[in-house]
């Protein structure tokens, strides 16, 4: 019993510190609205409960078939105050401890968060209760069926990335979604997200302009399959109606006379003799079968043996290489304003560098906020590093962490500075300008880079001058600052509209570190809960099915585990249909198992098969 004195103890100090909570913030908690106060409370409640170390007492509560309160999130303090009250009688004892006001309770608790996400995302769709978004590729303005196929296969919200197209392609696809939405009876909504102020990797020097053109071989080294090249004049552009290897764009059309099987001879970059085969003609198109590697450069001149004799073209165009810097540990990179291009480290003959590697940062104001000592990574985390030397024209970076062999970082690769306070608005111009765009069309608008609860009063007040506090908001949790700031940010929203949070995990494990990914992801899911707050989990869900129509056996348990969520993020992919058609058949069999922590113990078929064959066992051992 002792123990269990000791408990009541500890518990009691818990609900004293939720009623301190409601006299200290009630000024607070005044300012939110009636339909978000009961939310408000249970989020400040819940934070109350998790300064607590439980892990001791929650073998001890279970043991008296009581609730270990780990499952507590929508409805804490009810939960709390019913312990307590079990506790006293276990003790001989009444319990008059509890609140004036009355608690949330469970069913209470689990109404409202249904009813936030239905406001935010919509009805769910029959038999499913999480919802399905998926990204818009650019495409899909041109292509109707794509976007009919996505509401028909469980497509519940639209997502259109407004940091790449433009309005006019944006436009495009809205309309699709309305026609589709109105053939299938369906209100797929429209989330249009912001592009935020994404701190990338400048231009690099370009490298030659060359194009390899290899044949298809197999692992010795045969050929078991030519290169197939197109040819085809610049005028015409590059676009070709047959699946090539490579496109070789001519100063003019290719012969008229050009029939099948006359020949196309070259010498290439090397001087290396080589000749395709022609194998058919598309209007102005020629399309030929090349049986061994190539690299052809500008100017290369092509010699078209017809039946007339022979005649010449030049090749033109061809792109410079992508250049890449390959960066080891231990090497040192200077990072940039983006106004210059970057190059490779200059070394002498010893190959002792000279000057090290530089490439441009796209955004100069941070070079105000870097400090040394400071974490920086690149490409999503593939390349890491640490400010050595830092003002506001070059920051010095030694690279700490990269392959075996190096890694090698492009033009237009993401970086992230976890340790930096940026003094950055989430809102550049661009977005300001997109907005009045996205007011007009948007149910819902997905904020990046948001850190602060002053970030949310900008936009908000941003919609209200565009009379658009209707559009329900999506904070992008992202970054380790708009992680440790997440409950700030969650009642700043409360004050106003319909909102939700999506964990974009990408960035968020580059910040916070992958190894705590996992335990992140579970923290913002339990703050979400208690706050009654949608989730959309996000970033690389299903994402080797949508890209090359075979998903891996990790990704598939991904997907299982999203249906804590109340929406699930698919990128774009040439699968994407699949994908959608997937996770939909996923979330339908992993919501009769589990709904957020909670296993449902629904009849198991294994269950009764396996008592079914011991039962039959012992009747066979049995028998005489």
């Amino acid at each position: 019993m002792a123990r269990l004195t000791s408990l009541i103890a500890e518990l009691g100090e818990i609900q004293a510190a939720m009623a301190r909570i409601d006299h200290e913030c009630a000024t607070y908690l005044n300012a939110i609205p009636d339909d978000q106060k009961a939310s408000a409370r249970n989020l400040l409640h819940y934070l109350a409960l998790r300064r607590h170390d439980l892990r001791h007492a929650q073998p001890l509560l279970a043991s008296h078939g009581l609730s270990s309160l780990g499952r507590t999130e929508s409805h804490v303090r009810d939960s709390l105050e019913t312990v307590l009250g079990v506790l006293y009688a276990l003790e001989g004892a009444s319990w008059e401890g509890a609140l004036d006001t009355t608690p949330l309770t469970k069913d209470a608790g689990e109404v409202l968060l249904a009813a936030h996400t239905d406001a935010l995302l919509g009805p769910a769709p029959d038999g499913r209760t999480v919802r399905i978004m998926v990204t818009m590729p650019g495409e899909a303005a041109t292509d109707y069926a794509l976007i009919r196929d996505l509401v028909a296969a469980g497509m519940d919200c639209m997502r259109i990335n407004c940091a790449h197209d433009n309005a006019a392609i944006w436009a495009r696809m809205i309309d699709h979604l309305r026609r589709a939405n109105g053939e299938l009876r369906r209100t797929c909504r429209l989330s249009m997200d912001i592009a935020g102020p994404k701190l990338r990797t400048g231009t690099l020097t370009p490298g030659p302009s060359v194009l390899k053109i290899k044949p298809h071989r197999d692992a010795v080294g045969r050929v078991v399959r030519p290169a197939i090249v197109a040819l085809v004049a610049a005028s015409r552009g590059r676009h070709v109606p047959l699946p090539v290897d490579a496109v070789l764009t001519l100063d003019s059309d290719p012969p008229s006379d050009l029939e099948p099987d006359d020949i196309v001879e070259f010498d290439d970059a090397r001087g290396k003799a080589r000749c395709l085969r022609v194998c058919a003609r598309e209007g102005a198109v020629a399309v030929g079968e090349l049986q061994r590697t190539a690299y052809v450069m500008p100017a290369t001149v092509c010699r078209f043996k017809t039946a007339s004799g022979t005649t010449t073209r030049r090749v033109v165009n061809v792109p410079p290489l992508e250049e890449k810097l390959l960066l080891r540990k231990g090497d040192t990179l200077l990072l940039t304003p983006e106004s210059g291009r970057g190059r490779p480290a200059i070394v002498d003959d010893q190959d002792r560098v000279l000057m090290p590697a530089s490439i441009g940062i796209t955004l100069p104001e941070v070079f105000r906020d870097v400090r040394p000592g400071e974490a920086v990574w690149f490409d999503d985390g593939k390349i890491g590093g640490m400010v050595r030397a830092a003002d506001e024209e070059q920051i010095t970076v030694e690279i700490t962490q990269a392959g075996p062999a190096g890694s090698r970082l492009g033009a237009g690769k993401g970086v992230n500075l976890p340790d930096t306070h940026l003094r950055l608005s989430p809102l550049t111009s661009k977005d300001l300008d997109d907005l009045p765009f996205v007011a007009r069309h948007a149910d819902l608008i997905g904020y990046s880079f948001v850190r602060h609860a002053e970030d949310i009063h900008q936009l908000q007040h941003r919609l209200a001058d565009l009379k658009a506090e209707q559009l329900g908001i999506i904070l992008k949790i992202e970054t380790r600052h708009a992680f440790a700031e997440l409950p700030k940010l969650l009642l700043a929203c409360m004050r106003r509209g319909r909102f939700g949070v999506m964990i974009a995990r990408g960035d968020l494990a580059v910040e916070c570190g992958f190894e705590r990914m996992a335990e992140v992801q579970e923290e913002i899911l339990w703050i979400c809960e208690a706050a009654h707050t949608p989730v959309v989990w996000a970033t690389q869900v299903l994402e080797s099915l949508a890209k090359t129509g075979m998903p891996s056996r990790a990704e598939v348990t991904d997907a299982a585990m999203s249906e804590r969520a109340e929406c699930v993020m698919l990128n774009k992919g040439p699968f994407i249909r699949e994908a959608v058609r997937t996770l939909d058949d996923i979330l339908r069999r992993m919501q009769t198992h589990q709904t957020k922590k909670r296993a449902m113990l629904r009849p198991l078929q294994l269950a009764h098969a396996v008592l079914s064959d011991l039962s039959a066992d012992h009747t066979t051992v049995a028998s005489p």
